[in-house]
C-alpha cells in the first residue's frame, strides 16, 4: 500500500490518489548537524517509510503494537543514525489542535540533536479546485501545519498540486491555489513545495508549467524518484522527469521499493537519477521514503541509506 492509497483508506486524503534549487535559507534550514560538501547531499528520513509501524496501513499489515508518532525523531536517530526528519501530517492530525504539540515534538528533536526538514501535508482540500472559494479553503486549511512547521524549524511544507478541469485549467487553478497558500506561508518564513503525487503532477513538464505560472522563489518542487506513474500505473521515465523538476527543487524524496544482492534499487535507476540531481546543483536534503513489501520497513530504510551513501550522500 502506498501513501495515497493508505490516506484514502483512512479517509484522510480523499484527493491524494488524483493527484527545491532552493534559496540559501531554505536549502540550509534544518541541517545544523553535519556540513556536507556541495556534492554530498544530507540524508533525511521521511516518516512514511515507517507508516506501518505507526499504524497507517491495512488491517492485515497492522503491527501488534502501534508506535507513537512522537517517537519518530528517536527512531530516526537511534535506529538509523539519521539526524533529519520529514513528517507526514496524517500522524499528527488527532493532536494538531493541542497547543503543546509543537513544543513537545521540538524538545524531543532538540534533546536528540535531530533537525526537522518539512511536513508533508495531505487531505487539506483541492489546490486547483474549480471554485475560488475552495482554493481559498485549501490555503486556509494549511495554516495549522504552517504554524507547526515554524515551531519545529522546518523550511517548508509539502502540498499536492491537484486540480479540476483540463490540464490548462488545472495549471492556472493550481498556480492560484499555491499563490494563496504562499501568502499565508511567507509570514512564517516558510516555503511551499509540490511533490509529484498523482494525476497531472506525475508529469514533470506539467509541474514545470505550474512553477512558471506561480513564479515565486518561495515555491518549488519536491521530486519523488518513483511517483511518475500515469492513471494506469505505468511508470514514465523517472530520470527524465526528475531532471525536469529538480531545477525548482527545495526537497527530494528517494522513493525505493526493493533491492538486489548488490544493494541496487531494482525499479529505479538511482545512479542516473542522482546525475540529474547533481546536474541541477541541488544541495538540500534527500529524504528516504521506502515503500516496499519484501523487505521490512527498517531493512528497506537501511538499504536505501546505504545506496544513497554509496552515491555520495551523507547522514
Amino acid at each position: 500500500m502506498n501513501r495515497r492509497d493508505a490516506l484514502q483508506l483512512l479517509g484522510l486524503a480523499s484527493i491524494a490518489s488524483l493527484a527545491p534549487n532552493s534559496l540559501a535559507a531554505l536549502a540550509s534550514a534544518g541541517a545544523q548537524q553535519a556540513k556536507p560538501s556541495p556534492t554530498m547531499n544530507p540524508i533525511s528520513l521521511a516518516q512514511w517509510s515507517l507508516h506501518r509501524r505507526f499504524g497507517l496501513c491495512k488491517a492485515s499489515e497492522m503491527p501488534t503494537t502501534v508506535a507513537d508518532a512522537m517517537d519518530f525523531p528517536k527512531f530516526a536517530k537511534s535506529e538509523f543514525g539519521i539526524s533529519r526528519v520529514e513528517y507526514v501530517n496524517a500522524f499528527y492530525r488527532a493532536r494538531i489542535g493541542e497547543k503543546t504539540l509543537g513544543a513537545e515534538l521540538k524538545k524531543r528533536c532538540d534533546d536528540l540533536g535531530v533537525s526537522s526538514v518539512l511536513i508533508m501535508c495531505d487531505g487539506e482540500g483541492i489546490c486547483g479546485a474549480a471554485e475560488e472559494k475552495s482554493r481559498e479553503e485549501f490555503a486556509a486549511n494549511h495554516e495549522k501545519w504552517l504554524a507547526l512547521a515554524k515551531t519545529l524549524g522546518c523550511h517548508s511544507i509539502r502540498v499536492n498540486a491537484i486540480g479540476e478541469g483540463t490540464a490548462e485549467e488545472q495549471t492556472k487553478r493550481c498556480a492560484d491555489g499555491l499563490t494563496k497558500l504562499l501568502a499565508r506561508a511567507k509570514p512564517y518564513g516558510l516555503g511551499v513545495i509540490v511533490e509529484n503525487h498523482g494525476g497531472l503532477s506525475s508529469d514533470g513538464a506539467w509541474v514545470v508549467g505550474v512553477m512558471k505560472a506561480v513564479n515565486d522563489p518561495m515555491c518549488g518542487t519536491l521530486p519523488d524518484f518513483g511517483n511518475w506513474r500515469d492513471g494506469s500505473g505505468v511508470l514514465h521515465d523517472p530520470v527524465r522527469n526528475v531532471g525536469l523538476v529538480t531545477p525548482y527543487a527545495k526537497g527530494m524524496s528517494a522513493k525505493s521499493y526493493d533491492f538486489n544482492a548488490a544493494g541496487d534499487e531494482t525499479v529505479l535507476d538511482y545512479p542516473k537519477i542522482m546525475e540529474q540531481v547533481r546536474a541541477a546543483k541541488y544541495t538540500g536534503a534527500i529524504g528516504i521514503e521506502y515503500e516496499g513489501k519484501r523487505l521490512g520497513e527498517a531493512e528497506g530504510i537501511v538499504a536505501t541509506k546505504k545506496l544513497l551513501e554509496r552515491l555520495g550522500c551523507v547522514a
